[in-house]
This record gives structure tokens, C-alpha cells and sequence, in this order.
């Protein structure tokens, strides 16, 4: 896998995070929406990126997220991880419910920039 910018890590974070409960809200998707316009300010395709998300299977995902956090790590400082792990908890907690899934992914984000 190729290795990605901070701001296409984070949107490939996002959209495994809003998808590993099975359900994709529609109030997950105004914060992703939100995501995109803060990071890319300028009209940007993610027909590419979508489609590789889209395409990945369940037992994928824990192996392209851990990948997409390293690359996220690598990318940014501190500060933006700190912020970028307040994002995902509002995510997952957006639509009033956090599974376990999205609990363990977001411990494992958390885990990976050895954050508390």
C-alpha cells in the first residue's frame, strides 16, 4: 500500500471508524463532510480513496486503519493528533451510540500514537 498524506489518512480513519458498526449515520456523515471542507479547502477527488474503503472487507479494515494511522503519525504533530483523536471520539459518538467496535478502533488509534 502506498503511503498517504495526513489528510487522506485521516479520511480513510474516518470512514473505517463511521463503518465499523455496521451503520454509517447520517450525522457521521456531516462530520466527515466537515472533515473534507477543513482539510481540503480546494474542490479535491476521493472517487479513488472512496473506492478503495469501499472495497475492503470486514477483516481488512483493522490492518488498512493500523496502516492509515502510521501514516496519519508520520504526517503530523502532536497537537494535530490530539485534535484529530477529539474529531474521531465526536464521530463516534455522533449518533448517540458507541459500539464496541468503534470503541476498540478508536483505543487502537489512541494505542498507535501512544496517546492516553
Amino acid at each position: 500500500m502506498q503511503k498517504s498524506n495526513k489528510s487522506i489518512a485521516g479520511y480513510h480513519l474516518l470512514m473505517i471508524l463511521s463503518s465499523v458498526d455496521g451503520e454509517f449515520a447520517p450525522e457521521e456523515g456531516m462530520l466527515i463532510q466537515q472533515y473534507l471542507a477543513d482539510e481540503f479547502p480546494f474542490k479535491t477527488n476521493l472517487d479513488n480513496e472512496l473506492e478503495t474503503i469501499a472495497l475492503l472487507q470486514p477483516e481488512d479494515w483493522k490492518g488498512h486503519f493500523e496502516f492509515h494511522a502510521q501514516c496519519f503519525l508520520e504526517d503530523s504533530t502532536e497537537a494535530e493528533r490530539k485534535s484529530f483523536a477529539k474529531f474521531a471520539k465526536s464521530l463516534i459518538k455522533a449518533d448517540d451510540e458507541v459500539t464496541d467496535k468503534e470503541h476498540t478502533y478508536y483505543q487502537l488509534l489512541k494505542n498507535i500514537w501512544k496517546h492516553d
